[in-house]
């Protein structure tokens, strides 16, 4: 397939720029996986499409305050950094502006002196190493100076911080969120669990990668980014369990999903505890082996997360969704609204 084929017209104020009150208030499309029936309705009333014995699997992973405002040591010169990848104790892989001003051996600070760094080395794609130094922890002092790394389609600033995170984010890592869990509140979820609805977590920390676009025509061309993953075993007996008494396991999220059919593929179908990097890309023609549903938010033109959606309820049920969801004016991306295709 072409990457031409995953395009469709967005008007740009439907691109959702600030989160709407309270999470779970957002609109949701239910579609029906085998016939692409839609039905509009709201985040609340998610419990609505579910049945008792039902497993939503969630990604707990939280998002790093990775983009960090500072200047260049005896000059002042403003900088950006973006933290990237861990590659030891407070040592990053990093991405600068200005880049030019960043040779090894320079030295920056961010939030008054709470934060230093010394790049230590250049490399691939222009990447640099930097070696850290703060007073305490390393997480606490990003924490304070700190700022969300937000896609690049939202310009409006965040004023609440947390609102880029899930309510039952714990496991620090990701460069974004995994923003179809961003519509559940504390109170929902309970409600749902009350209702005989499961909830299990797994991790996958979501790299920059996820915002790169396909450049290749030809979708088989693309190359994913890998990303790190964690099935706990409870999350794998609870899918067993689900599976066994003809309950359904979804995916919040396309993150969820990934790490769920990346252990299946990995281990011959069979789910167990398992942690390591994943690069599956999901398009159409994959057989799915876990997911009976997904959540997930209105996805970019063109990108990964349009094709495995299209992958999970078909081509033409996907396109049609989209095409509706544009005509009844849904909000799209991070901040927008919900599908629901089960």
């Amino acid at each position: 397939m072409l990457k031409s084929d995953f395009y469709y017209d967005l008007p740009e104020e439907l691109i959702a720029q600030t989160p709407v009150e309270p999470r779970n208030a957002s609109r949701l499309m239910k579609v029906d996986r085998q016939t692409g029936e839609i039905v509009n309705s709201h985040f609340y009333n998610l419990c609505d499409f579910l049945k008792k014995g039902d497993l939503l699997v969630m990604n707990d992973s939280r998002v790093l305050p990775a983009r960090l405002y500072g200047e260049k040591e005896g000059t002042g010169a403003f900088m950006e950094f973006l933290l990237l990848e861990q590659k030891g104790d407070k040592l990053w892989e990093i991405l600068v502006r200005p880049g030019k001003k960043a040779k090894p051996g320079a030295r920056f600070s961010f939030g008054n002196g709470r934060l230093k760094a010394e790049i230590i080395e250049t490399v691939n794609d222009g990447n640099r190493i930097a070696k850290f130094e703060c007073e305490g922890n390393f997480f606490t002092a990003l924490e304070e100076v700190g700022q969300m790394p937000l896609p690049p389609y939202i310009t409006e600033k965040l004023e609440d911080k947390e609102r880029y995170q899930t309510v039952y984010s714990k496991e620090l890592g990701s460069s974004a969120a995994p923003t179809a869990g961003l519509h559940f509140t504390e109170e929902m979820l309970a409600d749902l669990q009350c209702k005989g609805i499961n909830l299990a977590y797994v991790t996958l920390h979501v790299g920059l990668g996820t915002f790169r676009p396909v450049k290749e025509d030809n979708i088989l061309d693309h190359k994913m980014h890998s990303e790190h993953y964690h099935l706990p075993q409870e999350t794998a007996d609870l899918i067993k369990q689900t599976k066994a008494n003809g309950g359904r396991v979804i995916a919040v999220g396309t993150t969820s999903c990934r790490t769920l059919e990346s252990v299946a593929t990995f281990n011959n179908g069979e789910l167990n505890e398992c942690e390591g990097y994943t690069d599956i890309f999901i398009y159409p023609g994959y057989k799915f082996k876990v997911l009976d549903g997904l959540i997930t938010n209105f996805h970019l033109p063109e990108s990964t997360l349009i094709m495995l959606v299209s992958a999970f309820m078909g081509y033409d049920n996907t396109m049609n969704a989209y095409k509706k969801a544009v005509e009844e004016k849904y909000r799209f991306f991070s901040f927008g609204d919900a599908m629901l295709i089960i």
